[in-house]
C-alpha cells in the first residue's frame, strides 16, 4: 500500500487465495477467500491459528483488483475473525457492488447487525468443546435471514447434545439451513452421521472438502 494512503480504507490480511469452498451451501464452488487477521477467541481446535496476528495493510481498492485477478464469481470473507476489524463492513458491501456471490464466515461472537443484507452469513456458534462457549452472542440468532447458515462444529458426543438443545431451544430451522460438522480427526464423522440420522435431525450434515483434497495444509 502506498504511504500516506487513506489508514480508513484498509484492512490488515493475511492472504488472498483461490481454492474450492469447503463448507457450507457454497461448497465446491471455485471461491477467492480474503482471509482477515485477528480474532478474539481461541478455539481449542482452531486450524487457521497463524491468521491471529501478522498479516500485511491492503487497501480495499487494492483487495478488490487482486480478488478480480483469480476469475472466480463466489468471495469468502474469513479468517480469524474478519468482523474484529471495522472497515469489514465496507469491504463486503463494495465486493456486493461488484457483483460477486459473497459469504462472510464468523464466529458469532460479534454482532452481525451491520454486515450488508446481500452477504450469505455462515455463523459459527462455539460448543462448549471450543472452549470458547461463553462467547456466543445469541442476539445474532434473531437477525439470521433464510438464505444464512448456522454451523455447529463438534467434538464429541457432549458438544451433539447441546447443538440439538440449541437447535430447540432457538427453533433455528425455522430460520435458516443449519450444518453440523465433525472436528477433523476428533469425532469420527460416520459417529455424527449416525447421530443425526438416529435423531431424524432436520441439519445437513458436512465434511470440509479441502480437508479430504488436501489434508490441512493452511491456505486451502
Amino acid at each position: 500500500m502506498a504511504p500516506g494512503a487513506d489508514a480508513e480504507s484498509r484492512l490488515r490480511i493475511s492472504e488472498i487465495f483461490l481454492s474450492l469452498q469447503g463448507e457450507a451451501d457454497a461448497v465446491g464452488w471455485p471461491t477467492v477467500f480474503v482471509r482477515l487477521t485477528g480474532c478474539p477467541l481461541r478455539c481449542r481446535w482452531c486450524d487457521t491459528a497463524y491468521a491471529f496476528e501478522g498479516g500485511q495493510w491492503h487497501g480495499i481498492d487494492d483487495i478488490l483488483a487482486q480478488v478480480a485477478q483469480h476469475g472466480a464469481r463466489h468471495v469468502c470473507v474469513t479468517g480469524g475473525e474478519p468482523l474484529a476489524q471495522r472497515r469489514c463492513l465496507v469491504l463486503l458491501q463494495r465486493l456486493c457492488d461488484a457483483g460477486y456471490a459473497v459469504s462472510l464466515e464468523t464466529s458469532g461472537a460479534l454482532d452481525v447487525g451491520g454486515v450488508d443484507a446481500r452477504v450469505r452469513k455462515v455463523l459459527d456458534l462455539k460448543a462448549p468443546g471450543s472452549g470458547e462457549s461463553a462467547r456466543n452472542r445469541w442476539e445474532n440468532l434473531a437477525l439470521l435471514r433464510a438464505q444464512d447458515q448456522v454451523k455447529f462444529v463438534l467434538a464429541d458426543r457432549g458438544d451433539y447434545d447441546w447443538a440439538c438443545a440449541v437447535l430447540r431451544e432457538h427453533g433455528l430451522n425455522a430460520r435458516c439451513m443449519v450444518l453440523f460438522s465433525p472436528v477433523y480427526g476428533e469425532l469420527a464423522p460416520a459417529d455424527l452421521a449416525q447421530w443425526i440420522l438416529h435423531d431424524k435431525l432436520d441439519v445437513r450434515f458436512q465434511l470440509q472438502l479441502h480437508k479430504l483434497l488436501w489434508g490441512e495444509q493452511p491456505g486451502r
